[in-house]
């Protein structure tokens, strides 16, 4: 902090002037970057950030180093990105916690505003799966069990406050169902209790579902983006399986702490534009089950704030609070 202090006093005086954009668009990044991952090692984020790090890196001339620092729901990694200092040297792989979040705790150990977003990558469907020896072959028979049994019929998730849970809340909301929910440790728990049948059903990120409905022991009804998804082209969307209004998609990008030199962050985005282009990247997504998409920062700004639209809605009628 001192030598930022000296460097920006310096920057004031007359006849120097060590902050000048095409300087530091210039010299940065002189060293290797820090992205972090909010999750474990092995899901969807982190695949997606392993992925595009060692392109990104071949982008600006510098390493990327990923570091997963789990837990809090994702708190913990947006937390010690907001903290960073706004250098480039501190990112963070971006993704739905950044948009629940907000609307599940009271308090939250960070302030989103020092969070700011470089630019959007993809999308995934989540999907809605049961056993495929349920009998049960589309969300209007799920709906009708459910709305036959009120009460009776529950479902999995992979813990209070994820996207996979606000997924079944909203279904239940707009579907008008009363349905009991089961946490797990762990998307991979939840879907070996919907095959063994201690539960009803279950929302999951497709990538994650995608090798258990392929091989016969999910049956998928439903893909809760606006779209079918190339890999499950059969598959309705939640809208064409009868449940009016209902898109969701779990997503991710590259933030970074906010106040990032103007210079600094226009490198950054325009070369994570460019890794986003690449086919072979695209290829990689979408055969792991995401949806490319590029939406650079303005515009993803607009996106996370329609997505924390939705989720406050969600967590306000489902009274669920994480405080």
């Amino acid at each position: 902090m001192q030598r930022r202090h000296v460097v920006l006093a310096c920057a004031a005086l007359p006849g120097l002037n060590l902050l000048a954009p095409a300087a530091l668009a210039q010299n940065w990044p002189s060293r290797p970057i820090k992205l972090i991952v909010s999750f474990p090692p092995g899901g969807l984020i982190d695949n997606m950030a392993r992925l595009i790090a060692p392109r990104l890196a071949q982008e600006l001339g510098q390493p990327i180093v990923v570091d997963n620092k789990p837990g809090a729901g994702g708190n913990l990694g947006a937390g010690e990105v907001s903290r960073a200092a706004p250098d480039g040297y501190t990112l963070l792989m971006a993704s739905p916690p950044l948009t629940i979040n907000p609307a599940l705790y009271k308090k939250l150990p960070y302030e989103p505003r020092n969070i700011a977003p470089i630019g959007l990558l993809g999308r995934v469907p989540n999907v809605l799966v049961v056993s495929a020896a349920s009998g049960i072959q589309s969300v209007a028979e799920l709906t009708a069990r459910a709305k036959a049994r009120p009460g009776e019929l529950n479902y999995a998730s992979n813990g209070n406050g994820t996207s996979l849970h606000l997924s079944a809340e909203l279904y239940k909301n707009q579907a008008g169902v009363f349905v009991t929910h089961i946490p797990y440790r762990g998307a991979a728990a939840g879907l070996t209790a919907v095959i063994a049948g201690e539960v009803s059903f279950m929302f999951d990120n497709l990538p994650s579902a995608l090798g258990l409905i392929q091989s016969g022991r999910l049956r998928a009804l439903a893909v809760t983006t606006a779209q079918r998804s190339s890999v499950l082209p059969q598959v309705p969307t939640m809208e064409e399986a009868g449940v009016k209004g209902y898109q969701v998609s779990a997503w991710f990008g590259l933030a970074a702490p906010a106040g990032l030199p103007a210079p600094v962050q226009q490198k950054l985005e325009q070369a994570l534009e460019r890794v986003a282009a690449v086919e072979e990247v695209k290829a990689a997504m979408l055969k792991a089950g995401a949806e490319p998409v590029w939406l650079g920062a303005q515009a993803m700004v607009s996106f996370m704030q329609a997505d924390a639209a939705q989720w406050k809605k969600v967590a306000d009628f489902a009274k669920i609070s994480l405080d």
